[in-house]
């Protein structure tokens, strides 16, 4: 079992001797997402740290849209409520990079796009191929695009 996956079983277990309904609830749906990914294809599989961190990114992604679409419906409730269990998950993630960590990797990518040839709005899958490895599991894919696309357009 990785790593990252124990740490989730213990913390778990740990929830539920605490009668930490929220903790427990939220680890039982992540770990049962794990499972699911492992399982999931031709082979069953044990998944690696990175893919479990794929998995949890995916999860925290869906709680901050359930969320999002809570609040539009007027159930702030459940807003609160997914978006606690979206923060409870990003505990187990890296620290994301912030705008101006960001910017810099985006720039320093365009530079060497440009380098290579590519300019303008027509770069930017050559300039996501150079971003997206250094940046992977730090920043969300929408917030790279949207750095790329202000930088390519000017």
């Amino acid at each position: 079992m990785t790593s990252l996956k124990s740490k989730l079983q213990e913390d778990l277990t740990a929830a539920i001797r605490a009668r930490d309904e929220l903790r427990s609830s939220t680890l039982r749906l992540t770990l049962t997402a794990i499972t699911k990914e492992e399982v999931g294809g031709k082979t069953a599989r044990e998944l690696s740290d990175d893919e479990v961190q794929k998995v949890i990114a995916k999860e925290a992604k869906k709680r901050r849209e359930a969320a999002e679409a809570f609040l539009q419906g007027g159930r702030t409730e459940s807003a609160e409520r997914e978006k606690a269990e979206g923060e409870l998950l990003d505990a187990y993630l890296p620290k994301q990079l912030s705008d101006d960590e960001l910017d810099a990797i985006v720039a320093q990518a365009v530079e060497e796009a440009k380098a290579a040839g590519a300019e303008g709005p027509r770069a930017m899958g050559a300039v996501m191929k150079i971003v997206n490895p250094k940046v992977a599991g730090r920043a969300e894919g929408g917030r790279v695009a949207a750095a790329v696309k202000q930088l390519l357009t000017g």
